[in-house]
C-alpha cells in the first residue's frame, strides 16, 4: 500500500498548489493534523476544479455537463485516463480568467498523479467524494437553463434545495468524519455512522449560508435557490428578488431559510464539540467556518441591501482575525467557542 501523502516537507506541488489556488483555504488546511492534510487537500482541489468546469460561461453548458461527466468518470476505478485529463485541460484551461482557476486545471495531471500516490483507502474516499458532489454540479446545469435574469428559474421545493445542499457540501461532512476518523486515534469512540450524518447537517449549514450570502449574484447568473414553494407561499416570484426594493416583501422567506442553516449549524457545533478538546487542530478546523458563517448570517439579516449586487456582505478580514486568535490562543476551548456563537446566535434571530 502507498504512503499516505503529507503536506509537509516531502509534498512542496500540492503545498504549492493549494496556496496558489485558495490562500484562505490554505491557511485553514494548515490548522489541520497532519495525518489528515494531505487527503484534505487534494480532494478540495478536485472539488474547485469540478466547480470550475461546471462554471466556465465561455463553454456551453452541454459541454460543460460532458467535461464535467468525462472528469468524474475519472474517479470510477483504480485507474486515470491521462487522453482524457489532458483533453479536459485543453478545452477549459484557455477559458480561465482568473489565475487561480488556470493554474488548477493547468496543474489537474499533477493533482491526479498525487493522487494516485495517496493511501488506498484515502483515494476511495476522495472517490466516494467525487462521485456524490459532482452531482450537485450537475443540477446546477439542469436545473437551471440559463445565465441571465431572464432565464432565471428556481429550485422547485425545499426539499430539492436539501438534496442540492447535500450533494454540494452535506457529502463534504460524510467524507470529512470519514477521513478524520480513519488518520486520529482520539476519534476511536466515535460512532462513525452517527457522526457522518452530524457532519451532513454541518455541511448543509455552510453550504446554505453561501448560498444567502451569494443571493443576489447568483440570481444574476439566472439561477435562484430559494425554492420556487416558498416564494408561492408568500405570493412573490424568483422574479420579485431581482428588484432590491421589495427587500421587507421577500425578508420572511429568506427568514426561513437561515433558520434553518441556524439549525445544520448548531449540529456542527454539536459535532465540534464532541471532538476530544486535546484534538486542538481538529476543533479550531470545525470552530473557525461555524462562527465565520454565524457572522456572515448576522451581517445578512441586519443589512437593508441583502438583495443589492453591490452590497459588501462578506466578513471583513479583521473579523476573521480576530476569531482565528481568540480561539487559537484559547487553544480550540469550548467554553470560549460556545459562548461566541451563542451570542452570535442571538443577533441573527
Amino acid at each position: 500500500m502507498a504512503p499516505a501523502l503529507t503536506l509537509a516537507p516531502g509534498h512542496p506541488l500540492l503545498n504549492d498548489l493549494l496556496k496558489r489556488v485558495s490562500r484562505s483555504f490554505y491557511l485553514t488546511l494548515n490548522v489541520l493534523p497532519y495525518s489528515v492534510r494531505a487527503p484534505i487537500g487534494l480532494a478540495y482541489l478536485f472539488a474547485r476544479a469540478a466547480d470550475t468546469i461546471a462554471d466556465t460561461d465561455l463553454i456551453d453548458r452541454g459541454n460543460r455537463l460532458l467535461l464535467l461527466k468525462r472528469f468524474k468518470q475519472q474517479f470510477a476505478g483504480e485507474q486515470v485516463d491521462w487522453g482524457e485529463v489532458r483533453a479536459i485541460q485543453a478545452a477549459l484551461a484557455p477559458c480561465q480568467t482568473a489565475s487561480a482557476e488556470r493554474t488548477l486545471l493547468e496543474r489537474l495531471e499533477d493533482c491526479f498523479r498525487l493522487y494516485l500516490d495517496v493511501a488506498a483507502e484515502d483515494r476511495k474516499r476522495i472517490r466516494t467524494l467525487m462521485g456524490t458532489l459532482t452531482k450537485g454540479m450537475e443540477m446546477d446545469l439542469t436545473v437551471f437553463p440559463g445565465q441571465t435574469t431572464q432565464e432565471l428559474a428556481a429550485l422547485p421545493t425545499v426539499d430539492e434545495l436539501d438534496r442540492y445542499t447535500y450533494y454540494v457540501a452535506g457529502c463534504v461532512g460524510e467524507f470529512w468524519t470519514a477521513m478524520t476518523c480513519a488518520h486520529r486515534p482520539a476519534l476511536a469512540g466515535w460512532n462513525q455512522a452517527e457522526m457522518a450524518a452530524v457532519g451532513v447537517r454541518f455541511g448543509k449549514g455552510l453550504q446554505l449560508t453561501n448560498i444567502l450570502k451569494d443571493l443576489a449574484r447568483d440570481l444574476q447568473r439566472g439561477r435562484c435557490y430559494v425554492p420556487a414553494s416558498l416564494l408561492k407561499e408568500a405570493v412573490l416570484t424568483p422574479q420579485d428578488l431581482l428588484n432590491k426594493a421589495h427587500l421587507q416583501r421577500v425578508r420572511p422567506v429568506l427568514d426561513k431559510l437561515v433558520r434553518m442553516a441556524l439549525d445544520h449549524l448548531d449540529q456542527g457545533w454539536l459535532y465540534t464539540m464532541a471532538i476530544p478538546r486535546w484534538e486542538v487542530r481538529l476543533r479550531l478546523a470545525c470552530m473557525w467556518p461555524i462562527l465565520f458563517a454565524g457572522a456572515t448570517l448576522q451581517r445578512l439579516t441586519s443589512s437593508p441591501d441583502w438583495l443589492d449586487t453591490s452590497a459588501a456582505l462578506k466578513i471583513s478580514k479583521g473579523h476573521v482575525y480576530r476569531v482565528m486568535a481568540l480561539t487559537t490562543l484559547t487553544a480550540g476551548c469550548g467554553y470560549v467557542g460556545t459562548a461566541l456563537w451563542g451570542r452570535l446566535r442571538k443577533q441573527i434571530v
